[in-house]
């Protein structure tokens, strides 16, 4: 699979990706994406790595993880932590965008 064919396809909600899949979508090494999943930052379905599928929406939060450990030297934990936050704000304003409450 090209990059620009696994790029096209994560736009697909549906599409689940291979640890090695996602590693290419994601630019990020397979060691890295691992301590991840050990630490929390991504949860891909299956319990070992060979059984692992990423969601389409996996790959938005490890681009955003390496942003957070490249660019600002964040630690794992805390790259979990701020991506957890990051999840829970976009669910209250979409909370407050049904109610009628958030322009």
């Amino acid at each position: 699979m090209s990059d620009h064919t696994t790029s096209t396809q994560v736009l697909d909600e549906t599409v689940e990706l291979t640890l090695i899949e996602f590693c290419r979508a994601s630019q990020t090494v397979e060691e890295q994406v691992r301590v991840w999943v050990v630490e929390g930052v991504l949860k891909p379905r299956g319990d070992q790595p060979g059984e692992w599928r990423f969601a389409a929406a996996a790959l938005r939060r490890a681009r955003v993880a390496r942003t957070l450990a490249q660019e600002l030297e964040v630690n794992t934990p805390g790259i979990a932590l701020a991506l957890d936050l990051m999840d829970e704000i976009e669910s209250l304003k979409s909370s407050l965008r049904r109610a009628g409450l958030h322009a």
